[in-house]
């Protein structure tokens, strides 16, 4: 005996409901890429869409504490800093995990210097090594 009366209706109606909350939750995604100037540039990856989460990467804790509030508000999204990088970045979440397991904090550190939006460090001018020789 079941409580349902038309379990098969009942299943459909909550799929349909999954769908639109999955769209409308897509268009949250866009619109708040979009609202931090990502879309502009041309190192965005344009299918991050189709990525099960997203990891946001930024440059320092006070852009992450700005942008923190909206991971309640959209599902799919993630935040990392990256205080070698020069400006916020997107990867999938999946990328950033295959790279990091089985990682101490140090290769991670290491490891963010010239990715996820790190830039490598360009050496400094050395005029005052000359002095030694």
């Amino acid at each position: 005996m079941t409580v349902i009366k038309n379990e098969n209706d009942f299943r459909e109606t909550l799929k349909k409901i999954e769908q639109s909350i999955s769209r409308l939750n897509s268009q949250k995604i866009t619109a708040f890429l979009e609202t931090l100037g990502l879309h502009e540039r041309e190192d965005f990856s344009k299918d991050y869409l189709q990525w099960e989460t997203i990891l946001i990467v930024v440059p320092s804790r006070t852009v992450l504490n700005d942008l923190k509030k909206y991971k309640i508000l959209i599902s799919g999204i993630s935040f990392a800093v990256n205080t070698n990088a020069a400006q916020i970045h997107i990867y999938d979440f999946k990328e950033w995990e295959n790279m990091t397991r089985n990682k101490t904090q140090f290769q991670i550190r290491e490891l963010l210097k010239t990715n996820f939006g790190g830039i490598p460090k360009k050496p400094e001018n050395r005029d005052w090594t000359k002095l030694f020789k």
